[in-house]
């Protein structure tokens, strides 16, 4: 479980370790960058509007978009053929992890942005 003061600190220190690098460094950092990171605010739309999973094909994270996208099209057959009770159950099952998930986008892009940073620096210190 992701904790915010946590993901604060280590974002914290990232900014410190980005000031220790020579200026060509810093925008080549900043170039690399630009290309990985992630919008807090596209994710939280992917999520909301497209319970089904898209949201993690957005961080690719492919196994769980695919878990996701099964069980709400597993959802939506059952509900079709007639199986009401389990396709709504399902269905509320997947809605109220991803509607917790919604909530906590900030902190989920927060900390993906992090590793990101600390991936692309780790280059630098090579």
């Amino acid at each position: 479980m992701l904790n915010q003061k946590s993901v604060d600190q280590e974002e914290e220190a990232i900014r410190i370790w980005i000031q220790t690098l020579a200026d060509n460094d810093k925008v080549l950092f900043y170039k690399k960058v630009k290309t990985k990171i992630k919008d807090p605010d596209t994710y939280a739309a992917l999520n909301w509007f497209f319970i089904c999973g898209i949201h993690h094909f957005y961080l690719q994270k492919w196994l769980m978009g695919f878990i996701d996208l099964s069980i709400f099209t597993l959802g939506i057959a059952l509900l079709i053929l007639g199986y009401t009770e389990i396709g709504t159950l399902l269905m509320i099952i997947l809605s109220s992890i991803e509607l917790w998930a919604l909530f906590r986008s900030q902190i989920i892009i927060q900390d993906w942005n992090n590793k990101v940073y600390k991936t692309i620096l780790n280059d630098f210190n090579h």
